[in-house]
């Protein structure tokens, strides 16, 4: 949607959150919509078309969405009443189309044109076309909410309104469109707090008590800090009703009566444990960030890092204002204009906008998931619970990034699973954790494994497959996913592996080049000097081997740089994002160029399974 769609749908005040930094972007006012309908609404009445003539002025804000696309999952509908048999089909099949696309979701904008002019409907046409909506979605499957309905001032004797309506379809096969979170922000700013309230469905006690089941170690139970990547989910069901453990129900229950689900990667804020919180940013492919911003103490820590972090890596980021319960409206309002300033600066570009109605969270999540630049920011209490019911909107209606086109490339192409995790459980055996980059996984495929550290691959047999703790028996490009590889020699494996189809001719490589630039460095960047290398699920120390075209690097420079690994070779691909530190030493880029081993053949795998 454009910022039009928002002027539209606004809280009509003026002061929603388009006043809060978005200004020209995002205003909520609805002035400007006094152009009478097209043609085609008022065609019995001719008084209406003289006057239209009579009091028509150009206006820049006239009453128009952008012009429907061919794809996408939007769909624009000026009336659905009472179709044909022939015609009801054609738009049954259309519904499906726009569900495949936006991957179980659509949205549907009654009373708009083709072209995006919004025309607007009586009462008794809406009332028709929805009851009509309502049948096309019980026919291919699928329930429909309305997110929002809007009158449209037109010089007219009859008040003419439009909707906006959710469409999503019922989940089959536990195909539910799963979007990953990760959620980001400085030691104490209530992260795990806001995931245990929001996936447990109880408000905290202030103290801490519903963060207690996100918990892994006994020593984050003792010191109240994260330390360790943990995973919750919040699910949706085909009506945009909350799915959470507040019935008692088991993740398996959640996976089956919901449509869309949220997997949230709750990271560590503490500095200690940066090297955790990057892994889980570059390794598990998040679509969105969350920073976590507390109300009292502002923008503090690790949080200007955590926020580069995700841009650097080109995550669309989103910002949670938390703890308002513990301070003033005053206090509440300074640390969002300090936001505000830290996200409009170069180096970020972003256009704040404060979600304070319902209308705001949905304009928040389509303009989101259109343009990157748009930072909705939310401010909420995990105790006393406001605005809590504004994020879970936001939630419900946010679309995937990828379309169903680029799913169904991926899935092309020949199985990749990263490893990201490797545990040992009882009765099972080994099981490793991680995400499908491309392919198709299924119950007993044959895949390899590695690389080692000779740059060889073993053999495995895939068991059983989970995702969100529940049993599945495919596994999609995208998804993340726990493998079950039965007794296979856990000492063999390690974080950064891959298993991979035994057809795939795997690029093992030592040493690789990549374009960087020095974000920051104490003194200079050189030939000899060690750094941790991240690139997706790959965490390795590595040294610089040449500086092209340069002696040293200073804070700011680029340069084409190669890097050598100094434990074992890993599989790399060109292009793949590269993240690298040392102490305060921070750098990004991307890898240009390979080295592959040269003596590596994929027939040697068997030796070493011998």
């Amino acid at each position: 949607m454009d910022a039009r769609v928002a002027e539209l749908f606004g809280s009509g005040n003026g002061h929603g959150s388009g006043s809060q930094g978005v200004a020209s972007s995002v205003n909520q006012g609805h002035n400007g919509f006094e152009v009478a309908p097209k043609k085609a609404c008022v065609k019995n009445n001719k008084k209406a078309k003289a006057r239209f003539s009579r009091h028509f002025k150009p206006s820049n804000n006239a009453p128009y969405l952008p012009p429907e696309a061919e794809e996408g999952n939007i769909e624009y509908k000026l009336k659905l009443v009472n179709p044909t048999q022939y015609r009801f089909e054609h738009l049954a099949t259309q519904m499906k189309w726009r569900l495949q696309e936006g991957r179980g979701e659509a949205v549907y904008q009654i009373g708009v044109e083709d072209n995006g002019m919004l025309a607007g409907l009586s009462d008794e046409d809406m009332r028709i076309s929805l009851k009509t909506l309502h049948q096309l979605a019980e026919k291919v499957g699928a329930d429909i909410t309305i997110l929002r309905e809007r009158e449209v001032d037109y010089d007219s004797d009859v008040p003419r309104k439009i909707a906006e309506v959710l469409i999503r379809k019922v989940p089959d096969d536990q195909q539910f469109l799963d979007l990953r979170v990760a959620v980001l922000g400085n030691v104490d700013t209530g992260k795990s707090t806001l995931l245990g309230v929001l996936t447990q469905g109880e408000l905290d006690n202030g103290r801490g008590r519903t963060r207690l089941n996100l918990f892994r170690h006994l020593h984050e139970i003792q010191t109240g800090r994260t330390s360790s990547i943990s995973f919750e989910i919040l699910g949706f069901n085909s009506k945009g009703e909350v799915v959470n453990y507040s019935e008692s129900r088991t993740a398996e229950e959640i996976c089956e009566s919901a449509s869309k689900m949220i997997t949230f990667i709750d990271l560590a804020g503490h500095h200690k444990y940066l090297k955790t919180t990057i892994f889980g940013l570059t390794s598990y492919c998040p679509d969105f960030a969350m920073l976590v911003v507390s109300a009292n103490t502002g923008i503090a820590g690790t949080t200007r890092e955590h926020l580069g972090l995700a841009m650097a890596l080109k995550v669309p980021i989103f910002v949670v204002i938390s703890k308002v319960d513990l301070c003033a409206r005053a206090t509440v309002e300074r640390t969002v204009r300090q936001l505000e300033r830290v996200l409009k600066q170069p180096g970020c570009n972003k256009v704040p906008m404060v979600v304070s109605t319902t209308d705001d969270a949905v304009t928040a999540a389509q303009q989101f998931a259109q343009s990157p630049n748009i930072t909705p920011i939310f401010t909420l209490s995990s105790v006393s619970g406001e605005s809590l019911d504004l994020l879970k909107v936001f939630f419900n209606i946010i679309p995937p990034l990828s379309n169903s086109k680029e799913q169904e490339e991926l899935m092309q192409q020949l199985t990749e699973f990263q490893v990201d995790e490797i545990y040992t459980v009882p009765e099972v055996g080994t099981v490793v954790g991680g995400t499908l980059y491309s392919g198709i996984c299924r119950e007993g495929d044959d895949l390899v494994v590695g690389p080692t550290d000779s740059g060889h691959f073993h053999k495995l047999t895939i068991g059983s497959i989970q995702r969100n703790r529940s049993g599945c028996r495919v596994l999609r490009a995208g998804q993340a996913a726990t493998l079950a590889l039965g007794n296979f020699d856990r000492s063999l494996l390690r974080k950064g592996m891959v298993l991979v189809s035994p057809e795939m001719d795997p690029t093992i490589c030592w040493m690789f080049e990549a374009e960087i630039v020095l974000l920051f460095h104490a003194k200079t960047f050189h030939k000899g000097f060690q750094v941790t290398v991240h690139i997706g699920n790959v965490r390795q120390t590595a040294t610089v081997e040449a500086v092209y075209g340069k002696e040293e690097l200073r804070t700011g420079e680029k340069a084409v740089v190669l890097f050598k690994f100094i434990k074992h070779p890993e599989y790399l691909k060109v292009g793949a994002k590269v993240l690298f530190r040392e102490g305060v030493t921070k750098g990004i880029g991307h890898v240009t160029k390979l080295q592959p081993i040269a003596q590596y053949q994929p027939s040697q795998s068997e030796d070493d399974e011998a």
